[in-house]
């Protein structure tokens, strides 16, 4: 060992002052993140530093983070099952990995119990948390239980590992690379053995090579020494412009350009001046993170009023020094005035918006006079095309270059949060080609440049770069400024406001019109009352003759009883006529008032509501009578009736109820859609899901044995719902069939629904699956056509010998797969014969046409596919949410095309959004807006709905 390395193993890392760091993260499958966002935020307020990882994260996620952040602690929540499993794999791993001084924390809500509780932890979890400990310890409480173990383990010297990995850190050991960076952070080193330091990194030597430092997304390779080290980019901008997601379309372009390249990645979050705590949260927007080519280090900045962390500058020599590739440094959120990126990286790079105000606040920016490269990320808002060319004529102000093209000004527009968006791609080129621009210039100021050129006289690759990156990539730009997905056409996009405003509208008029109503009664008895000769039918209004002063006409009882005319032929000043007028005359403006519906409405009520309280109701679905009895008798053999209207005779309260509730069936719908419900549960929702296909058709067919109709509902496992095939990896396999069935090919849904004919009107199918939907559900169509197709081939003994032939010679002899154990009650086979083969394969093609035409405006039930409600609550989003509605408007069109009328392409559904805590209010607010969007989205495809 060098007397260097004797030197530096001497000092310790100040573990009493230094902020302990956590990874949280919700496990493998599991979208339930509720908790552990409530117990981050309140770890991250006990003055610990947290790298939040999000849901859907599985052992090798955790664990690679957890060691390049050199982590003291791990909290996770699972509550989607398999957590046995799940928690035994990491802490396998973290012993595997030399980092076993990890704590692992966890909970599960009950789905962990208290015998696996005690067994995890006698494997090596420091604690599970069971409801029980909320109980009696309170949130807070349980956290500093958290807190204080694994502090107490840092204390006790786990958490410092082991010091010789400190000294000799390797770009393939990521917990040394990790171990160092906190090193350097947590002041581990003194001023004098950091100036020794700085000067090994900077030197560059063949020792900072290995041979056989491959990268394990690729082949090895073999470094050579360079006079060059990697070039530094840094991003820097405002909160919330974007900068993870920048980052993260910058390293899988650069993963894809260079095949060999290795990346590290520093990104600095602030530090809570109150409190102390900070969430480092950059990680959960980078899906590049999962190439083994990529390290990143989260950083908070553990001061005040700044970007960056005040060793950045060591940290990024010390990254420098590895066999790196490139560096990118990103920086926590900054201000007009921030510029310290510009004095620690090679290229800076400014992220921003359009949502900078006025175009005058542009010349208040610093970066854009040291920003060697502008993005205008979120181009999709309004106003993004303006504020380009705002910022690129302030651009061309900053660096007097007046005359220069808008096209070659370094401001890139793009939509970072869109799957291989254009205007990143160019962005990314430009980039390049600035890198290599910027270092091209470096290096002619360089005394060794002679040597360089030399070299690459002899057509070696650039020296000024790792020959495993030249910086020169081989993209297709043909497209270069970003394509936004408009799913809602602009000048739609006040949909929601328009429905509310009109909802409040109509309840307004509803309103007002009632208060006309009851005035028109008023006025109307008023005038009966005085024997009006004129008095026209109940909401008829007065002919113009009748408002006519010494028109008017009333009869008054005389003392002998005899009726006598007032008013008639009097003069207009006769106090009788002129009062009669008034009535009449507010009478007419009070029914003016009442729309053409409010008018069909009180005069229909009498017969609409003789129809409830009569014995029976006849009404009429597409085109035929249902006779409906309106009574149910009880015990005691009173009869109660089935829908009670309001007894009121006011026209006014009559509207108000007929405009604001009605009856059932009729709009404003408050009481169904229909006019009445079914009076019992016959046939009932069949639910089940569990374990392998053959186990949960055995439960359909339990279920569905002697009833009269089978609906089959289908639950998925958590496996199939984030759309995966099923693997002997322990924290999936934990999951596989845990709490849904497993369903990864078509001959598993075969097997699911085996001995249900789906064709038959009494079958019906609901499939409560979202990400996946559509790959699920074209599963199930074909399952549904196949079957069919069996149906036809065993009508003819001929036909089927024929097709048990072809079978064999497609199977080229493997053996055809098969429904594991004894069939159940109930079921025949039908749909196993097809196992391995697709009916397509079996008859021609006229004959399969029309069986499948048959078979898709016969099949009966619904698919969930709300990817809207998953993205808001359960989180089972695997593709974007544009790309995802675009496929629901496929299926949905394909349905039209097909007149599939009697199975549903989606199902709005809510009650995932009470489950992730919405309360009633909110959880019916988005379920409409939801169902609004999908109606506004489908309209703008020109469906008619």
């Amino acid at each position: 060992m060098s007397q260097t390395a004797i030197d530096l193993s001497s000092r310790e890392p100040k573990l009493d002052t230094t902020p302990l760091r956590f990874v949280t993260a919700a496990s493998l499958f599991d979208g339930h993140d509720a908790a552990i966002n409530i117990m981050r935020r309140i770890i991250q307020s006990q003055g610990a530093e947290v790298i939040h990882l999000g849901h859907n994260r599985s052992v090798e996620d955790v664990v690679r983070a957890a060691l390049q952040e050199d982590a003291d602690g791990i909290a996770l929540s699972s509550y989607q099952g398999g957590h046995v499993e799940y928690f035994k794999y990491m802490v396998d791993m973290l012993r595997e990995r030399g980092a076993g001084h990890i704590r692992v924390f966890g909970g599960g809500g009950g789905t962990i119990t208290p015998e696996e509780i005690r067994e995890l932890q006698d494997y090596g979890v420091e604690r599970i948390y069971h409801p029980n400990d909320g109980m009696h310890m309170g949130l807070v409480h349980m956290i500093e239980d958290v807190v204080g173990r694994a502090s107490a383990a840092r204390d006790r010297g786990l958490g410092t590992g082991d010091q010789s990995k400190h000294l000799q850190p390797s770009i393939d050991d990521e917990a040394s690379v990790g171990r160092m960076l906190s090193r350097i952070e947590d002041g581990g080193f003194s001023e004098s053995e950091l100036k020794l330091l700085r000067k090994q990194w900077t030197k560059r030597g063949q020792s900072r090579f290995s041979s056989d430092a491959g990268a394990k997304d690729g082949p090895a390779r073999k470094h050579d020494s360079d006079p060059f080290l990697p070039p530094v980019i840094g991003i820097t901008g405002t909160g919330g412009a974007g900068k993870s997601s920048v980052v993260d379309e910058l390293l899988l372009r650069f993963l894809h350009a260079f095949p060999e390249m290795r990346i590290a990645v520093l990104a600095v979050d602030p530090t809570r001046r109150k409190g102390g705590g900070a969430l480092l949260g950059d990680r959960i927007r980078m899906n590049a993170l999962r190439s083994h080519r990529v390290f990143m280090r989260s950083m908070a900045t553990r001061r005040a009023h700044v970007a960056t962390n005040a060793v950045l500058h060591d940290a990024i020599a010390f990254l420098k020094s590895l066999p790196f590739d490139l560096v990118i440094v990103e920086t926590a959120g900054i201000g007009q005035a921030d510029t310290e990126i510009v004095d620690l990286v090679d290229f800076p790079v400014y992220v921003m918006t359009s949502d900078y105000g006025a175009a005058s606040q542009l010349e208040k920016i610093d970066m854009l006079d040291f920003a060697q490269l502008v993005v205008l990320n979120k181009y999709d808002r309004r106003g993004a095309e303006d504020a380009l060319r705002d910022v690129r004529k302030q651009w061309k102000r900053n660096h007097t270059a007046f005359q220069m093209p808008d096209e070659d000004v370094p401001v890139y527009p793009t939509i970072a949060s869109q799957f291989n968006d254009p205007g990143v791609t160019w962005m990314f080129v430009n980039l390049c080609r600035l890198l290599r621009k910027n270092r091209g210039q470096s290096r002619l100021s360089d005394p060794r440049a002679g040597a360089d050129t030399a070299l690459a006289s002899k057509g070696d690759s650039d020296p000024g770069f790792s020959p495993h990156c030249d910086f020169k990539p081989q993209i297709d730009t043909t497209l270069k400024e970003p394509r936004a997905t408009v799913l809602i056409p602009g000048k739609r996009v006040r949909y929601l406001a328009e429905i509310a405003e009109q909802g409040r509208g109509i309840n307004a008029d509803a309103k007002r019109m009632a208060e006309a109503a009851s005035k028109a009664q008023h006025y109307y008895e008023s005038l009966k009352e005085l024997g009006d000769s004129d008095l026209p039918k109940p909401l008829d209004l007065y002919g113009a003759e009748a408002l006519v002063a010494g028109k008017a006409r009333s009869y008054k009882s005389s003392a002998d009883d005899s009726k006598t005319h007032v008013g008639a032929g009097l003069p207009a000043t006769n106090d009788a006529d002129r009062s009669l007028l008034v009535l009449r005359q507010r009478y007419n403006e009070a029914v003016k008032e009442l729309s053409a519906e409010a008018i069909h409405l009180l005069r229909d009520w009498p017969s609409r509501r003789e129809s409830v309280q009569a014995e029976f109701n006849e009404y009429t679905v597409r085109g035929k009578a249902i006779k409906v009895q309106n009574y149910r008798e009880t015990l005691s053999h009173q009869k109660v009736p089935k829908i009670a209207p309001p007894v009121t005779r006011d026209w006014g309260e009559q509207l108000k109820y007929l405009m604001l509730e009605n009856l059932p069936g009729a709009y404003p719908y408050t009481g169904g859609v229909y006019p009445y419900r079914r009076s019992g549960e016959d046939p009932t929702r069949m639910f089940a899901g569990e374990g392998t296909p053959e186990r949960t058709n055995r439960r359909f067919h339990y279920l569905s044995l002697g009833q009269p109709a089978s609906r089959l509902s289908t639950a998925f496992d958590s496996v199939t719902l984030y759309g995966e095939d099923p693997a002997p990896r322990p924290d999936i396999y934990g999951k596989i069939g845990n709490s849904g069935v497993s369903i990864a090919t078509l001959v598993d849904m075969k097997k699911l629904y085996s001995g249900f004919d789906l064709c038959d009107p009494k079958t019906s199918v609901s499939m409560t699956i979202n990400g996946p939907a559509p790959m699920i559900l074209a599963m199930f169509m074909n399952t549904a056509i196949d079957q069919q197709v069996e149906k036809y081939l065993k009508e003819d003994d001929a036909r089927w010998a024929a097709a048990q032939k072809k079978i064999a010679e497609l199977l080229k002899g493997r053996p055809q797969p098969q429904y594991h154990g004894d069939l159940p009650q109930g079921n025949d086979g039908l749909g196993l014969a097809l196992l391995g083969v697709t009916g397509d394969q079996l008859v021609d093609a006229e004959t399969y046409a029309r069986i499948k035409e048959h078979t898709l405006s016969t099949v009966r039930g619904t698919v969930q596919a709300d990817i809207l409600k998953e993205d808001q609550a359960q989180n089972t989003c695997i593709f974007s949410t544009e790309f995802a509605l675009r496929m629901m408007g496929d299926i949905q069109q394909y349905f039209v095309d097909h007149k599939v009328r009697n199975f549903y392409s989606v199902s709005i559904s809510g009650y995932h959004i009470a489950e992730a805590g919405a309360n009633p209010i909110s959880q019916l607010a988005f379920t409409l807006s939801n169902g609004f969007t999908i109606v506004e989205y489908y309209l703008a495809r020109g469906m008619q709905i």
